[in-house]
């Protein structure tokens, strides 16, 4: 099972990622461990999640939500 997941972060931009293990993704993220984009952006909290079967899913589905507006963005987190 894979993960597509969103971050709202200290600046109120919206970061997309994937992961296998959500909760292992987002104590990296905290930590500082995960992109360079978000620790310079801590503090972070999940605002969106969907479960896909496998990684290729997971992949084209972050790909799509990247190439949307933020305003399309926070439609889909609301």
């Amino acid at each position: 099972m894979w993960y597509v997941y969103m971050l709202r972060l200290s600046d109120d931009s919206l970061y997309t990622g994937i992961t296998t293990d959500l909760e292992r993704r987002v104590e990296e993220h905290r930590e500082g461990k995960g992109s360079k984009y978000v620790r310079s952006r801590l503090p972070c909290r999940i605002v969106y999640k969907e479960k896909t079967e496998n990684r290729s899913e997971a992949l084209k589905r972050e790909a799509e939500i990247k190439s949307w507006s933020k305003e399309r963005k926070e439609e889909l987190v609301s």
